[in-house]
């Protein structure tokens, strides 16, 4: 309750500020609610029931300031974790059916509470009696029942991403999965494509050793043809003999007539001198 006090006069300027952007807001939320109904269908897994009236709730005051201008609710409707701050909520007291609803702007949410700020107590409450902490509301929100449909709509949303997201889980898992098997058949084509490029390397390995030995005959060929000709080069060499003094001698030998032996050339004078035969 001192808390509730002292932050009172912080509270009221938020709260007087957050009313004049009430029907901003609600006009702007509006607008993505009617799309959502156009493009997505609310299946059964999102809870939604259209029949349902879920503007009206029932909860109980559990705290309260010295103004009875910020009451704290609790609330066994689990819907109230949808209320946002500045939506509106009409209530009255539940022993009073009679009286009309007092109104009040949602300020804070926490799990099964909210705490609102009310502008008028006396048109539900009578003025001269005590509003106690315990008492049960009835309340409405035509806000709250446009949360709802906005979570429903949105519970779809995240329904078709799951069952996307687990589409291409369930692929992954068979990936991993198959993981050996894959790894298996990928190492398999892998080893026939090695032994492929082994029977390649072989074939050409064996082609250039083949042409290894015919070079090697090609060279031993060339090699005793050239022998070959270098032998008739020496035996066909012709020779240039001088036959002032080989024929005579050569006729000598054989016996045939020959002159008598003739003189050894003489060596040239020196220039100047003359010949004396």
């Amino acid at each position: 309750m001192k808390s509730f006090k002292c932050s009172f006069a912080l509270h009221l300027t938020f709260v007087l500020s957050l009313l004049a952007a009430i029907s901003l807001q609600a006009r702007e939320s509006a607008v993505p609610l009617k799309e959502n109904k156009e493009t997505l269908t609310i299946g059964a897994d999102s809870f939604f029931d259209p029949t349902f009236d879920y503007a009206q709730f029932s909860g109980r005051v559990t705290d309260r300031d010295a103004t009875t201008s910020i009451v704290k609710v609790s609330s066994e409707n689990k819907n109230v974790k949808f209320f946002r701050a500045g939506d509106l909520v009409e209530f009255k007291i539940q022993n009073n059916k009679k009286g009309e609803f007092c109104e009040g702007f949602v300020r804070s949410i926490e799990e099964n509470y909210f705490v609102m700020f009310v502008k008028d107590l006396f048109p539900c409450f009578p003025k001269e009696e005590y509003f106690r902490r315990g008492t049960a509301l009835i309340m409405q929100s035509t806000k709250l029942a446009m949360r709802v449909r906005e979570a429903s709509v949105y519970r779809a949303s995240l329904l078709n991403k799951k069952k996307d997201f687990m589409g291409q889980l369930n692929g992954i898992n068979q990936d991993v999965w198959n993981f050996e098997e894959r790894k298996i058949q990928v190492a398999a084509e892998f080893d026939q494509k090695i032994n492929e490029i082994e029977k390649l390397k072989t074939k050409a390995l064996d082609q250039i050793l083949a042409q290894k030995n015919d070079q090697i005959k090609l060279q031993r060929e060339l090699a005793y043809r050239l022998d070959n000709i270098d032998k008739e080069l020496v035996f066909y060499r012709v020779e240039k003999d001088e036959l002032l003094f080989d024929r005579w001698h050569l006729d000598h030998d054989l016996g045939y007539p020959v002159y008598d032996k003739p003189e050894e050339i003489r060596p040239r004078r020196v220039s100047g001198e003359s010949t004396i035969d």
